[in-house]
């Protein structure tokens, strides 16, 4: 008798339907602080009042869940926006960001969780699940930034992922003004992981990398790749505000590869990527200026 054919995605997500969920954080400046001292960054006193750069919001509002409740990856294996699909695998894949005002260090903020969208589609490898998770920053009454996130979900493990070697004595040639160079090492992306919650395996167990997951190393935050991004606008346009931006994160980058980023000017604001002398796209955003 031939084996069964697994269940569709969507019939896993037909009835789920997660309610809004409200969190409160006081924006204190320390991990403003640690974030400057982890992209060694020049030093600077943040204090109650001062803007928050954009995306900083990923270092705010953190959940630290009992150790029984992580998963063999160290991902959750339960949880209000994680979809109830079996053997579940997860990759972040991009976002979006609208920020009609910075959020203020030292001023109580909300943020209003809530499931925005819920799709299946047919990719390369099989059928995925792409799930937007929306959340509201709100300040004294006033909605200050609405970011969404898109998580890639499947059900069961690729099928045969190889990687190559990751060259970590290469580095790719800028060909824009605005460009700012990183070579994440082991300790970074540890670091990284406790300053936002993240105890997925790919970022700091190697043997579980590339004996698991098939990669030659250890993975690049995708959210790294994004603030990286982010840093060329903050770092060379001081002086103007963003008002929106999206991001799309494509190729994993590794441990120890020459990251670089780049940006090329438009009307209104500038197209950003990350590349390394292996790819040229890691990631991709757009950023519009007010």
């Amino acid at each position: 008798m031939p084996p069964s054919s697994p269940a569709p995605l969507a019939s896993y997500v037909e009835s789920w339907h997660p309610e809004p969920v409200r969190d409160e954080d006081p924006l204190p400046p320390g991990p403003v602080a640690a974030v400057s001292a982890l992209l060694d960054l020049p030093e600077t006193v943040a204090g109650a009042g001062d803007p928050l750069p954009p995306l900083w919001q990923w270092f705010y509002f953190l959940h630290w869940p009992p150790q029984h409740a992580l998963g063999p990856d160290g991902h959750l294996r339960d949880a209000l926006f994680l979809p109830p699909v079996p053997d579940r695998q997860r990759m972040w894949a991009g976002g979006r960001c609208e920020i009609a005002e910075p959020l203020r260090l030292g001023e109580p903020a909300e943020r209003i969780s809530s499931l925005s969208a819920v799709s299946p589609k047919q990719g390369r490898t099989g059928e995925l699940l792409f799930v937007t998770e929306r959340r509201e920053f709100r300040q004294y009454g006033r909605t200050c930034v609405v970011e969404e996130q898109d998580i890639v979900y499947r059900s069961g493990r690729a099928p045969g992922r190889r990687h190559a070697e990751t060259p970590t004595d290469r580095a790719p040639a800028p060909t824009s003004p605005w460009h700012l160079r990183l070579q994440p090492d082991p300790t970074l992306l540890f670091r990284f992981s406790a300053l936002t919650a993240n105890a997925h395996r790919i970022h700091y167990d190697t043997p579980y990398c590339q004996d698991t997951e098939g990669y030659p190393g250890l993975v690049v935050h995708g959210p790294l790749l994004a603030l990286l991004m982010l840093e060329l606008a903050r770092r060379n346009a001081p002086e103007r505000r963003v008002r929106s931006l999206s991001y799309r994160l494509r190729q994993p980058a590794f441990a120890g590869e020459h990251l670089l980023a780049e940006s090329q000017l438009t009307g209104e604001g500038a197209e950003l990527r990350v590349s390394t002398a292996r790819e040229k796209q890691h990631a991709t955003a757009e950023v519009t200026f007010t």
